[in-house]
Formats: structure tokens, C-alpha cells, sequence
């Protein structure tokens, strides 16, 4: 009689043991932020990657040969259009003025005698004193002294060049380079680039950027500008900046498409008063589309990676999530502008994404997306 409900219990309690625990077979939900995508008017931006170069660059080289009596600039120094910078030993050009001086007053005496013979002439010819040949040879003195005397006037003029060349003036302001020739050495002269090169000058401000597009914006630019239209604007971040804040215009595009890269040549101009920009920095160029248009943006922080595709997660009506995959624009004020792939009803979320996987339920918490801060709750 007693052994009966000891067995009772011992069943009950194996009975007990099989059943599972709720609690551990049904974790609660994950708890996520929810918010629909905001919406905007947005000036698209396009990204470009390039390189600051001088807006002119131009090679000091002598006009004139002989000795380099002085260097009037210190290496780096902003200079300006007209400043003096290297002198030459002037005196040779000096000596050959002075001759060309005298031969201009020659020619000018000799003028004047020609003239004074053939005025004489002219009055002796009515009494038949002289021939009308020996005024005609006259005349012909007369013409060969003006001519003479125009000869001297410009190597004259040709030799005061030579004295000027001697002083080496800055043809454009800018930053300078180093020199390349001390004083005291002997430098060629000549047009074009048969001289020395004593330096180099950069223009700097403005200054351009240089970069290579795609032919598919390319053609996105060129269709959306307008005949009359202003230059689209750019804005640059340089590489330990955390804002695109160099603004400048588009200046330049080539007139041909390199077909072995499918990329074309484009400038644009900024200005640099304080010359901080200087060539060969690297950038990274914001290039606007042209008008606005309307566009969902969200948290840059949103966007999930699946192998090559970018998706978001969202919540249907029951909080069940799925995985969206979706086109994405550029970063406008903080938030990633999405082209394609969910409506501006869906409910994306925005925190917890860590914690929530598709096809699982979620626990919502409604968010809110805005343009300062990202996001809040």
C-alpha cells in the first residue's frame, strides 16, 4: 500500500523533467529602432578623386647671356608680377647702347645733309644750275638717309631690350621655387627655352584641381546643364579633413574621352588667397548635379553589406524583418541618400541592426531620422 504513492510521485516528477523550459526555448524579441526614411529636397553630389596643380607655371630663363650679379628673392617666396629677381652684368649691353646711341646721332646728321643738298638742289634747278638727275640722285640720298637713320633707331631700341633683359623680372606672381644658378655664374640667353632655367613660379590663387571622371557622369552632367547655366559647384575635402570645405566652380572638361580608360579629363578652380593649397595635394571633390530633387536619405550607419550587394533591414506589419537590397547615392549633411530599393512608408531600421536577422521578429521602438545628429530615439 505504500509503495504506490512513491510511484505516483516518481512519475510525476519524470513527467516534470521532459518538459522544456519556456523561457529558454522562447528568448524575447531583439529590441531595434525603427524610422522611415527622411524626406528631402537634395542637391546630389558626385565623387571625384584628384590633384592640385598651379592655375600657371612658368620658367624664369634669361633673355640675354653673361654673369649673374645678384638674386634678389629668397627660395619659397611669394613674389608678384613685376618683382625684380636675378640682375646680369650689364655692362656689355650698356657699351653696345652707347654705340648704338652714336650711330643713331650719325644717321640723324646725315639726314639732315641729304636733306639740305636736295633743298639746294631744287632751288638751282630752275636756272638750269643742276640737272634734273643729279635731284633725282639727291632725292635717292634723301630716301637712303631716312632709311639709315630708321635702321639705327631700332638697334637703338633693340640694344635698350638687351639692357632691360639684364634685370629679371617675375612675369606672373606666385610662389617661387628655389634658385637654380647663384651669383657669379655665367648663364645662356636666348627665346623659347634656349636659356637657363633660374627657377620656376607658380600661380597659385586661384588654383585648379584636377580630376578624371567616368563617361557615365560625364554625360549625367552634360544632359542636366542648361545653355547659360552657371558653372557647377564643387566642394573638396582634403586628406586629414572631415568636411568638403575648399569651395570652387567647375572649370574645364576636355574634348574627348581617353578610350583606353573610359574617363575624361575635368578642372575646376577654387580660390587660395592664403596659398594653403599647393600643387600635387590630394582630394576628394564633391561635384553637384544640376537642381535638386526629392530623395530618401538615412543613417550612413543603416546600410548593411551582403557579399557585393548594400541592403537595409525593415519591419513588415507583423515586425518581421527582411532585407532590402538597395541603390545608394552619395552622403548628403551626414545621411546616405538611397536611389532605390525601399519606399518612403517602409520602416527601416536604424539601431539594433546588429541584433536583428531576416525572417526573425523584432521588438520596434519608433526613431526618428534627422539631418543634424543622425539619428534619435
Amino acid at each position: 500500500m505504500l509503495l504506490v504513492p512513491v510511484a505516483l510521485v516518481g512519475a510525476i516528477g519524470v513527467r516534470l523533467l521532459d518538459q522544456p523550459d519556456a523561457a529558454m526555448a522562447a528568448p524575447p524579441p531583439a529590441s531595434v529602432t525603427v524610422a522611415s526614411p527622411l524626406v528631402r529636397q537634395v542637391s546630389e553630389w558626385d565623387d571625384y578623386v584628384g590633384r592640385f596643380a598651379p592655375s600657371r607655371s612658368v620658367e624664369i630663363r634669361p633673355r640675354v647671356a653673361g654673369e649673374v650679379t645678384g638674386v634678389h628673392f629668397h627660395d619659397g617666396d611669394i613674389v608678384r608680377k613685376g618683382q625684380l629677381l636675378f640682375t646680369i652684368d650689364s655692362r656689355p649691353f650698356a657699351a653696345a647702347l652707347a654705340e648704338a646711341h652714336a650711330n643713331v646721332a650719325s644717321a640723324r646728321s646725315a639726314l639732315s645733309l641729304a636733306r639740305t643738298d636736295l633743298g639746294r638742289a631744287q632751288r638751282l634747278v630752275a636756272d638750269e644750275a643742276v640737272s634734273a638727275g643729279e635731284v633725282d640722285a639727291l632725292r635717292g640720298k634723301l630716301e637712303a638717309a631716312s632709311a639709315a637713320l630708321a635702321a639705327a633707331q631700332a638697334r637703338e631700341r633693340a640694344r635698350a631690350l638687351d639692357v632691360g633683359f639684364t634685370q629679371v623680372r617675375a612675369p606672373i606672381g606666385g610662389r617661387i621655387s628655389d634658385r637654380r644658378v647663384d651669383a657669379g655664374n655665367q648663364v645662356a640667353g636666348g627665346e623659347g627655352t634656349g636659356g637657363t632655367v633660374l627657377t620656376t613660379i607658380n600661380a597659385l590663387d586661384p588654383i585648379y584641381f584636377n580630376f578624371d571622371g567616368s563617361e557615365a557622369l560625364y554625360l549625367k552632367t552634360q544632359r542636366a546643364r542648361q545653355p547659360g547655366a552657371t558653372p557647377a559647384a564643387v566642394e573638396i575635402q582634403l586628406q586629414d579633413e572631415t568636411e568638403h570645405r575648399w569651395k570652387g566652380k567647375l572649370d574645364f572638361t576636355d574634348n574627348g574621352l581617353d578610350q583606353r580608360s573610359g574617363t575624361i579629363r575635368g578642372r575646376a578652380v577654387l580660390a587660395n588667397p592664403g596659398y594653403f593649397l599647393t600643387p600635387g595635394m590630394f582630394g576628394n571633390m564633391r561635384l553637384a548635379s544640376a537642381g535638386t530633387r526629392q530623395a530618401l536619405l538615412v543613417p550612413d550607419d543603416a546600410v548593411q553589406t551582403d557579399q557585393a550587394r548594400k541592403v537595409l533591414l525593415t519591419i513588415d506589419a507583423k515586425n518581421v524583418v527582411s532585407q532590402k537590397p538597395v541603390e545608394l547615392g552619395p552622403v548628403v549633411d551626414g545621411l546616405r541618400i538611397v536611389r532605390s530599393g525601399i519606399g518612403p512608408n517602409d520602416r527601416v531600421i536604424i539601431q539594433g541592426t546588429q541584433m536583428a536577422m531576416p525572417g526573425a521578429t523584432v521588438a520596434p521602438k519608433v526613431g526618428r531620422i534627422v539631418v543634424a545628429s543622425g539619428t534619435t530615439a
